[in-house]
């Protein structure tokens, strides 16, 4: 299959927002996509155009119709890009508030006693959520350990945990900590062969942006995005359900629709910005495959992403063009190890003795936006089995390119010759 050229990826940067430029801060190279990604030009003129509007939804009037139509379209524009041919999307507060009402909503529509099952491995926002709702409903949290060493969750690491009385399991796609992916399809199979009945949640977050979704394949109950992470804009988040957790007991308003899961009137301009992604996906798939169909173009688009940023983040950890990669710097120590195939466009290392703060700080000054991960409630499931205060997490996109990757090494060495 071709892969993502130099020409193509200058094709790619004219579509985004503030690619080389912040408009705080001046020139920058980004490297910071896993506290947000870049947004298409294409959200961002979307955005704008519906903010003007005054017309609210549901009235009879060809504004409010149009309002109507624009939020239909994007749902079913979300059916292609998550590829859900059944079940319900909505939006909400951010992904973080949607995963707690997944989940509470999951456990509250199950049977009295049992269990939840989650990971070492997640975010806080569905560990979090995981473990009070256990205790609201008096289940017991059982949380299966990561692979320390590679910082993943193998699928067969849940077998054990599951029994017939597990009601929820919680699943992160990837973690924005060790940047590697789990195998959603492995896991909801060990889940459903064990516990039929439990509703399955899924932390799509930090995954969204790297390499396609496929609901259709994981035999789930929820799945969650934080659009920011996705080319759109913050301000919201959008959940799928299946349609057994759409028609379950819920928060909803008396004697109004009982599969509505939107409480109050939703901003159709986001919506309309998840057009613009699912457009976008499907722009950059037509150059990987001369199929018409949306999703075809979309799968084509996604395994062209996972293709390029593999070769970035192998750059970064073993160099390129005779500069040294961070596996190369004395000292340095990478969380999962270098040659791990689980890798989402993301590595996060140390410096032995040296505080992560100062390497990113320094970075800063060199226009380079990396990020401080802390030992604290947000990484310290990760950090503190490996006895680390902090990391530096350099995170990618498809949009970033080889000379920022040499730009970042070439500051890497500078540091290290200090």
């Amino acid at each position: 299959m071709p892969s993502i050229d130099h020409s193509l990826v200058s094709e790619i940067r004219e579509r985004f927002c503030n690619v080389d430029k912040c408009p705080i801060s001046g020139e920058r190279i980004f490297f910071e996509n896993a506290g947000g990604a870049l947004t298409l030009r294409s959200a961002l003129e979307t955005s704008t155009k519906f903010a003007a509007i005054p017309d609210n939804q549901g009235r009879d009037n060809f504004a409010s119709h149009t309002l109507n139509n624009t939020i239909k379209k994007a749902k079913s524009d979300l059916r292609i890009l998550f590829n859900a041919q059944s079940g319900e999307f909505f939006m909400g507060e951010s992904g973080t508030e949607l995963l707690f009402r997944l989940i509470r909503n999951a456990v509250t529509a199950s049977p009295p006693g049992g269990s939840i099952v989650g990971t070492s491995l997640e975010h806080p926002a569905s560990r979090s959520a995981a473990k009070k709702w256990s205790g609201e409903m008096k289940y017991t949290y059982v949380s299966v350990p990561h692979d320390i060493e590679k910082g993943i969750v193998e699928a067969e690491n849940y077998a054990d945990k599951i029994s017939e009385t597990t009601r929820v399991v919680t699943i992160v796609h990837a973690s924005p900590v060790t940047g590697m992916g789990t195998k959603i399809s492995e896991i909801s199979r060990i889940v459903r062969k064990k516990a039929p009945s439990a509703f399955i949640i899924v932390d799509g977050i930090q995954h969204a942006a790297h390499g396609g979704i496929d609901v259709e394949s994981y035999d789930i109950d929820g799945y969650v995005i934080s659009p920011y992470k996705m080319f759109s804009r913050h301000g919201f988040g959008i959940a799928w359900v299946s349609d057994r957790l759409r028609n379950s007991p819920h928060e909803k308003l008396d004697d109004g629709p009982s599969d509505n899961w939107e409480l109050g009137t939703r901003d159709t301009g986001a919506y309309a910005t998840m057009s613009n992604v699912k457009d976008y996906m499907c722009w950059l798939g037509k150059e990987f495959t001369t199929e018409e169909d949306s999703r075809a173009q979309i799968e084509a688009a996604g395994a062209a992403i996972q293709d390029y940023e593999k070769k970035m983040t192998n750059a970064i950890l073993y160099g390129v063009d005779n500069l040294k990669g961070l596996t190369d710097f004395e000292e340095v120590e990478i969380i999962g190890g270098a040659n791990n195939p689980s890798r989402e466009g993301l590595v996060s290392f140390r410096i032995k003795e040296c505080p992560s703060e100062e390497i990113v700080r320094y970075l800063n000054r060199q226009g380079i936006r990396t990020h401080t991960r802390k030992c604290d409630h947000y990484s310290g499931n990760i950090l503190a089995p490996l006895g680390w205060d902090d990391c530096v997490r350099v995170s990618i996109c498809h949009y970033n390119t080889q000379n920022e990757v040499k730009k970042f090494l070439s500051s890497m060495a500078a540091f290290a010759d200090k």
